[in-house]
């Protein structure tokens, strides 16, 4: 070891020996716990972080991030980046005042595109812009269905043209993301479908196609709604209108035969075909007293031979041709002679009377049209169980039901189904023991796992981090801190190393006393003040002579 070493080791003993080095020390070592303590305290503060959003984009990080800045919330990340924590205590509040700043935004671009138009772009870069504002606008309202968690629109929307034969429809895509264990019905799906057809000009239902994550094509309209034709709102009509059976039933016939001892099922045949008939029937009058005159008319004519007749002309004024018979004709008599001519030699008269009477004829026209949801049959099935009785030793058995018991239950669901026999319905009641299941052994599960427990775990593990604060706290004050504030205290009292020298020389000089009288004032010394002679020892020791 070099000289200098020596020199410098042997000034830091020295200096830790002194007073005022050791006062350094201490105060450093008291410095040291308090610092301790307060981690120990800042760990006992530090905030629940909970979830504020996760499963978003980067670019919606990134905003979230940043707002988050603006609003001196503190947050870290969790699962790997894919979610944002923050304080247990201001999640509501960062996330009602991030959703007013429409974030996060699901990736989606909406109509704030054209908000960000360049100068000078082109009417091709503004149609697609257009575009995909649509597609972003359509997916944020798919997105509002409860059941979708995410969702994106593929919109194909052709050029217009002139041309009538040139005109093409658009058509659309939608891609659902669904939460887990959640599906949608048809009646959703047709919903979304008129959603996207009634958002695009001209775009009919039936160019909408919706597939799902699994890429199961839920808008097939090629396929029947279901195998007897029913669209979704028909099936859904039917079997409420079958549950509503089977509930006035059970409601009525419970309180006889007690809860749990009855059962039904109602099959309900409806009609959802619409027709109209328009009937046009007419009847004849039966009697002449209900016959009304419609019309009336009635023409006469009367024509008479003492006129004169014949065509005008030259061919009235020749004389008259001959008169001539036929050979083969019968012979005219006087008496034919006489009726063929009149006595006073005029020509007939001849005498017409026309008369035309319309009547009213009954006429009834009907116009008839059938409701659509008409119930044609209805089936129910009823099964009772049997009677429980107990005798008078207290011992239960199970009885059946007697016949009058059997009938009187027959037509009380007979009056709760609305029973017709002139439509066909059909009624089943059978009385029979009912299948008791054995009850299932569950293991018994840890009272700590029961959901009972779930808050007072927590409850008790806040505490016991309190808890494990303070006794920590209490543990280094007591055995760390206090000590060493008294060792500083004193070492503040004790006096300097001149002082305890010279009391040494005082109480050990050989010429003043012997050495009997030297180690009896030496021991009554130790008595009275062991801290002087404890330093006279740490003197001798340190000291180099």
């Amino acid at each position: 070891m070099a000289e200098g070493e020596i020199i410098v080791q042997g000034s830091v003993m020295d200096f830790t020996r002194t007073a005022g080095g050791q006062k350094i020390i201490l105060a450093l070592g008291v410095a040291a716990v308090v610092a301790v303590m307060g981690a120990v305290w800042m760990w006992g503060q530090q905030p629940d972080y909970r979830v504020l959003f996760s499963n978003f984009s980067d670019r919606d990080g990134g905003a979230i991030v940043a707002e988050l800045e603006k609003m001196n919330v503190p947050y870290k990340y969790a699962e790997g980046g894919g979610a944002v924590l923050v304080p247990a205590d201001r999640v509501h509040d960062a996330r009602l005042k991030l959703a007013s700043q429409g974030l996060p935004k699901g990736g989606n671009v909406g109509f704030e595109l054209m908000e960000n138009q360049r100068l000078g772009s082109s009417q091709f870069v503004e149609r697609v812009n257009f575009q995909r504002a649509m597609e972003g606008e359509l997916a944020r309202s798919i997105e509002s269905v409860s059941a979708v968690q995410a969702a994106r629109v593929h919109l194909a929307m052709p050029k217009d043209s002139v041309f009538v034969s040139e005109q093409k429809a658009p058509t659309a895509s939608v891609l659902i993301n669904l939460h887990p264990g959640r599906v949608l019905d048809q009646q959703q799906v047709s919903a979304i479908v008129h959603l996207v057809a009634s958002s695009v000009p001209e775009l009919p239902t039936k160019n909408v196609t919706v597939v799902d994550q699994n890429g199961n094509l839920l808008s097939d309209s090629g396929k029947p709604a279901s195998i007897n034709g029913m669209d979704p709102s028909q099936i859904k009509y039917v079997q409420e209108l079958q549950q509503n059976v089977v509930r006035r039933i059970e409601s009525i016939i419970t309180p006889i035969v007690g809860p749990n001892n009855v059962r039904a099922e109602a099959t309900a045949d409806v009609d959802f075909s619409r027709s109209e008939q328009a009937v046009e029937s007419y009847k004849p009058n039966q009697t002449p007293d209900a016959m009304v005159v419609r019309s009336q008319q009635t023409s006469e004519s009367l024509n008479g031979g003492a006129n004169p007749g014949g065509v005008p002309g030259a061919l009235t004024n020749q004389p008259p041709v001959p008169a001539t018979a036929p050979i083969n004709a019968a012979p005219l008599t006087a008496q034919g002679a006489a009726a063929a001519t009149p006595a006073n030699g005029a020509a007939p008269t001849n005498t017409r009377k026309d008369a035309t009477v319309n009547y009213e004829v009954d006429k009834t026209i009907q116009y008839v049209q059938q409701g659509v949801g008409g119930l044609k049959r209805l089936s129910v099935a009823v099964v009772v169980n049997y009677k429980q009785t107990t005798d008078a030793e207290g011992k239960v058995s199970m009885k059946p039901l007697t016949e009058a018991e059997t009938a009187q239950i027959t037509n009380l669901v007979k009056e709760a189904m609305g029973f017709n026999a002139e439509r066909g319905d059909s009624i089943n009641v059978v009385n029979t023991p009912f299948a008791r299941a054995e009850p299932e052994v569950l293991p018994e599960q840890a009272w700590w796992k029961q959901p009972d427990m779930a808050e007072y775990l927590q409850m008790a593990k806040t505490a016991g981090k309190y808890l494990l604060m303070a006794a920590a706290l209490a543990l280094l004050y007591l055995r760390v801190l206090k000590p060493l504030m008294k060792k500083l205290s004193e070492a503040a009292r004790m006096p300097p190393p001149s002082q305890n020298l010279h009391l040494h020389a005082q109480a050990a000089l050989p010429g003043h006393r012997n050495y009997q009288d030297n180690l009896t004032r030496a021991q009554q010394l130790a008595n009275q003040d062991p801290r002087v002679v404890a330093n006279i020892v740490k003197t001798w020791v340190g000291s180099n002579e």
